[in-house]
């Protein structure tokens, strides 16, 4: 007989690059995980997943068992969901996707006060330099920053947030002074890649003038917008950044912002919800608290 916990395990198993990646996101080690998927094999007497150097590929009969098992939890959560509705107490599973910076400074303070306001909840955090692209089936909240390349989810904002070109005054003081968009092209420009954008395009705008956008040819780049900052403050070049990020290090002068007239692209932060499971009680009662944490916005009361 399977059991909902064997589909939640096939569940993670079949969203899996491999058996190595399904160890790391249930948080146990390799050995296990191949242990209790054999385990599994037997007691429903076929195998479920054949294993190549390519990966890892459903039988028929996997295709089945995870189609079905995902219906069966999904009814499962919906039947808690309905029941947590008649008291006051929020449980139940909540999977959260978020970027890598933004999820270790803002989130998961954030996820660590839920638990401990609401000890029938558990949470899983991943972090992604992409987290919107992560499949839907494998969260319920997403916190996103940026432009969407999609808007079939439902979104909701949580906070505003500026991109900001900068540099560190050592980069300044020796190289010709930035003026106006185009003068960037100019210089030693880096470049953070996430969220699928075209990270080479830098627009700006201002009133009473037309738009101008500069295709820049990035000397340095990274998808870790950490890694990035410390490029830029050890003055290697200019930057655009949200200025969560950078708000700390405009404020004690360790980077300046360059076309302080000029505006680029707003990069609100929102959260996606996940169409499967729309807005449970549980994840409004966490997008409640993640608005407060982030009202008043940190990143201007500096």
């Amino acid at each position: 007989m399977i059991s909902s916990d064997d589909f939640l395990f096939f569940g993670v198993i079949a969203g899996s690059s491999s058996l190595a990646d399904a160890s790391r996101r249930l948080n146990v080690s390799a050995p296990a995980v191949t242990q209790r998927l054999k385990a599994l094999e037997q007691r429903v007497g076929v195998r479920l997943i054949d294993r190549s150097s390519r990966g890892l590929n459903l039988t028929d009969e996997g295709e089945l068992v995870a189609a079905e098992g995902a219906a069966i939890v999904d009814a499962i959560e919906r039947l808690d969901e309905r029941l947590g509705r008649r008291s006051t107490t929020v449980r139940g599973k909540l999977r959260i996707a978020a970027p890598y910076g933004f999820g270790r400074e803002f989130v998961a303070p954030v996820v660590r006060e839920f638990v401990q306001l609401h000890p029938e909840v558990t949470v899983a955090l991943e972090l992604s330099d992409n987290p919107a692209s992560l499949s839907s089936d494998s969260w319920d909240l997403a916190i996103h920053i940026g432009a969407l390349s999609s808007t079939n989810r439902l979104v909701t904002t949580l906070a505003p947030n500026r991109r900001i070109v900068c540099a560190s005054p050592i980069y300044l003081q020796d190289h010709p002074l930035i003026k106006k968009p185009e003068d960037l092209r100019q210089c030693r420009c880096l470049a953070l890649r996430e969220n699928d954008e075209d990270v080479t395009l830098w627009r700006f705008f201002r009133p009473k003038c037309n738009p101008e956008t500069i295709r820049i040819k990035p000397v340095m780049s990274t998808n870790d917008g950490a890694i990035m900052r410390s490029w830029a403050l050890a003055g290697l070049g200019v930057i655009m950044r949200s200025e969560w990020d950078i708000a700390h290090d405009l404020a004690n002068g360790s980077l300046v912002q360059i076309l302080s007239d000029w505006q680029t692209p707003d990069a609100d932060v929102v959260a996606l919800l996940s169409a499967r499971n729309g807005r449970s009680h549980r994840i409004t009662a966490f997008l409640e608290m993640m608005r407060a944490y982030l009202h008043p916005i940190p990143w201007r009361a500096v």
